[in-house]
Formats: C-alpha cells, sequence, structure tokens
C-alpha cells in the first residue's frame, strides 16, 4: 500500500529543497555573487525552503569561518522568504552542539546533524551521539540527521530512527541517503512506533518518484537540475503519467552527476551555474576534464535555462 505525505504533522517540511553548492572566486574566496544567485534562482523556481553546508556544499572542504560566513549571508539573502536549515558536522557532541546553537542564533530554523567521521563504532555510539547533541540544542529549531551509510559510511537502522524520534522531542525530519525501498522500511518502522515525523531523501533526486510513492516528504537535492525536480514533485500531485515522463527526461543529468561527491561538485556544480547564467571560477576538490566539461555543457543545454 502506498503511503501518503498527507498525515504529516502541521507545518512539517515537505517538497524539493536545495542544498546549495559552495563556489569559489578566482582567489579562491567564497564567491558573494554566486551564492546570491543560487538563493534567488532556487526560491524563484519554487525552493520551500534553503539547506546549507551539506555534502554538496563542500561542507569538509570549509573553514570555520566560511561556514558561518555561508549561513550569514544566506539568511540574508532568503531574508525570511523561506526557512534556512543548516548541516552541522563535528566529532563531539559538545562541538555540534555549539555549532547549532550558533546557526540557531543566525537565523536556522532547522538543523541537519551529521554523524562524527569515526567508522568502527558500534550503531550505539551514533545513537547516543545524536542524542546527546539534541539535548543540548536550542529547542526553537527542528532538528534531523542525515543519514547516509553509502556517502558517510555510518547510519542508524529504522528501528534506532524511530527510538531516537521516541527519545527526542526536538527530532523532528529525518534526511535519508539510500533507495527508496530502504527509505520505505524507514518510514514504515517510524509511523508504526507513532512517528509521523516528515522523511526526506537526497541522492541528486534519483528514485524519485519512486521516494514519493514510498512515502517521503520531498527531496534535499543540488541545485543543477532543482527546478525540473519541483516541476515533477508538482506533476505527481496531479497526474502521475505527466510526471514520469518529465522524470525521465531529467534522470541522465541526475546520473551523470551523481557518480560521485567529486563528480556532483565538478561536474553538478558547473550545469548550476551555466544554466544560471555564471561561470565556475576555481576548484577545490577534483578538476574537470575536457571530456567532462563537454558532457556537463551537454546536459546542461538538455536542461536549459534555470526556471523562475
Amino acid at each position: 500500500m502506498e503511503l501518503t505525505r498527507a498525515t504529516l504533522p502541521a507545518n512539517s517540511p515537505a517538497g524539493i529543497w536545495p542544498v546549495l553548492y559552495a563556489y569559489f572566486d578566482h582567489s579562491n574566496q567564497l564567491d558573494r555573487n554566486a551564492m546570491r544567485t543560487q538563493i534567488e534562482r532556487t526560491i524563484a523556481a519554487g525552493a520551500p525552503g534553503i539547506v546549507v553546508l551539506g555534502l554538496a556544499t563542500e561542507v569538509q572542504r570549509l573553514s570555520r569561518s566560511e561556514r558561518e560566513q555561508i549561513v550569514d549571508w544566506a539568511h540574508q539573502d532568503i531574508a525570511s522568504r523561506v526557512p534556512l536549515a543548516v548541516t552541522v558536522t563535528g566529532e563531539t557532541p559538545e562541538t555540534q552542539i555549539e555549532f547549532g546553537n550558533w546557526a540557531i542564533a543566525h537565523g536556522a530554523q532547522w538543523l541537519i546533524l551529521q554523524p562524527p567521521s569515526a567508522r568502527t563504532q558500534p550503531e550505539r555510539f551514533y545513537f547516543d551521539f545524536f542524542a546527546s547533541v539534541m539535548s543540548g540544542l536550542n529547542n526553537t529549531a527542528g532538528a534531523g540527521i542525515q543519514n547516509a551509510p553509502e556517502y558517510l559510511g555510518v547510519g542508524l537502522s529504522p528501528e534506532s530512527i524511530a527510538e531516537l524520534a521516541r527519545q527526542c522531542p526536538n527530532f523532528r525530519w529525518l534526511k535519508g541517503e539510500g533507495a527508496a525501498t530502504v527509505l520505505h522500511a524507514t518510514i514504515e518502522c517510524l509511523r508504526r512506533s507513532g512517528s509521523a515525523m516528515p522523511v526526506f531523501n537526497g541522492r541528486g533526486g534519483q528514485e524519485l518518484l519512486d521516494n514519493l510513492r514510498s512515502g517521503c516528504a520531498g527531496m534535499i537535492v543540488a541545485p543543477d537540475s532543482f527546478d525540473h525536480q519541483v516541476s515533477i514533485f508538482q506533476a505527481y500531485e496531479r497526474d502521475p503519467a505527466e510526471a514520469q515522463q518529465l522524470y525521465e527526461d531529467v534522470l541522465p543529468a541526475i546520473v551523470f552527476v551523481m557518480q560521485s561527491l567529486d563528480a556532483l561538485t565538478c561536474y553538478g556544480k558547473r550545469i548550476a551555474a551555466w544554466r544560471m547564467g555564471f561561470e565556475v571560477s576555481h576548484d577545490r576538490g577534483m578538476a574537470p576534464t575536457a571530456f567532462g566539461l563537454d558532457c556537463a555543457r551537454r546536459f546542461a543545454d538538455s536542461l536549459g535555462p534555470y526556471a523562475g
């Protein structure tokens, strides 16, 4: 039986949320105009909220001051038009509590906690880590976790996620990263436990429609094909056949950028920039190849100018 998103709690996040790329200028500093342009174009294309400091934002390549800069710019540029969600990283609960509360004080309405980089601890270690962080956060913001074992190397089982939701009242959304079948099992487990928290997937929009059929409230994806995914989300409610055709049209571009995180932040970043009308000036990660640029340009052309 297909799960429904209609039973989500009031004011819960839903829809397609963009997680911003980090753009750098010729001097390897954050590119102010590019960061502002992403927000303006994604809001115009229908973003119900903005996410920063995720994997697409190359958070692992940013200094603390640069992370703060991105949050401050995003809060300033959004200007209360939509909610701001901030991804929180750190190796200790104390580090994540400090930055999470700093982000809330600087405009974040939602947080997404990533697990620490330790990869050899038992699952209970990560459960207790998240529970400790949530207990120390200002509860004016909703907290969530990024459960992405394929990308981060660790994750919680559906049963542990449900137990964490019972234990932590400010645990109010989940960012999953996995197959639609995995997210479906997680959502079913949450519902059996009495939790109606919204569950999002990512993975660049792969299996978008099956994620919606599974009961996902939406997706958190990078901006390169974000506007197309908004159209698919909207079409899904009124005409599933139309949504299927729209999804098939954009899927090759999604597959291209989601070969790896390096591909996403190298080529996906360029597809978004070209579609929004500017160039990438500097890479901190993988450098593009001539063939890769040809492929990226072809996908950018196929997607067309940015909507909105």
